[in-house]
Parts: C-alpha cells; structure tokens; sequence
C-alpha cells in the first residue's frame, strides 16, 4: 500500500539537516502533514586486518550520554562519492589509510522519519600514516578482534546503526568465507 505525497515545506535547515513537513495521504484516506528529517548522507568503513580484527573507535556520545565502539564513518561532503568519503574519514579518525574498499552494504536506518543513506564499505588492511587529524572522535583507536564484536553488540557497547549494519553483515559475510 502506498502512501501518496501532495508536496512538502521546509521548516527548518542547517549545514547538518533539514526539517520538513510533507503532505499526505495513507491508503485509508487519512491526510496529514508528516515531519521528515532530511540528513546528509553518511558514509562507513569496517577496515579488516589479517588477524581478523576490525579497526574501531571508543567514542562518548553526548546526544545519548553514551560510550560505544564505532567504525569510522562521516558524512558524504558536496562533490565526494561515499568510497572517497569512507576513505576520507578512517584517515581522519583513525590514522590508518584504509586497502580498497568495496561496497559492503546499503542501509537506511530510520526510512520512517529520515531519508538518512548508509554506505557501508570494506576495506582488507590498512597501512598507518600517523596520528588522527580529527582530534574530536575518539578516546581510543583500537583493532577490535572480531570474535569480540557479537559479544559487544550484546553489552551495547556496540550501539550506532552505521556500525551496527556493517558489523553484523561484516561477520556474516566472514562466517560464509
């Protein structure tokens, strides 16, 4: 059943998002103005090594008051396609300049309120480059085996959905090799 739009009207906007109300209409009748956040898109990096660890940040999250292991991820800059953006952003936070990356998966986490893209990539190693650039994302860096992470994700000590969606389909796709 498909829910039919009459238009929309911003109502708010930044740098970060846009807030806009959207009119309409559910299969049933009912017409009403729906708010949608409409954010810039991010982008994810799950940097794999050879002793099967994956590159990970400690990361405190006032919004939720929260610390939990994030992978490297950021939003999609004008002009920067999502692998250069996942690239881009393991440099940043971490340090390490990341092998190929290949599209891992493709998410969209709240499609019910946002229209928020996740690309999430791979990358088999990385090669250090020196200390982060972005001194604002992370207590700690750290190679996080990936036997751990199922364990992690248990405690919610693994909690964001960019990292979340990567890691799970990360381990599925490592348990199938």
């Amino acid at each position: 059943m498909e829910w039919q739009t009459f238009g929309e009207r911003r109502i708010y906007s930044n740098h970060w998002l846009n807030l806009d109300l959207v009119d309409v209409q559910q299969p049933d009748g009912r017409r009403w103005e729906h708010h949608v956040v409409r954010l810039r898109h991010l982008a994810v990096a799950a940097v794999v090594n050879r002793r099967r660890e994956v590159l990970m940040l400690w990361r405190h999250r006032f919004i939720t008051d929260t610390w939990a292991w994030e992978l490297p991820m950021g939003l999609i800059e004008d002009g920067e396609t999502p692998d250069e953006a996942a690239a881009r952003e393991v440099e940043e936070e971490t340090g390490w300049r990341p092998g190929p990356l290949k599209p891992l998966i493709y998410a969209e986490p709240a499609n019910g309120i946002t229209d928020s893209q996740h690309h999430v990539f791979r990358a088999d190693g990385a090669t250090h480059i020196g200390p982060p650039t972005e001194q604002n994302e992370a207590e700690r860096i750290e190679w996080v085996p990936l036997d751990r992470v199922r364990g992690l994700i248990d405690r919610r000590e693994i909690v964001s959905s960019g990292s979340l969606v990567g890691l799970l389909y990360l381990l599925m796709d490592e348990s199938v090799r």
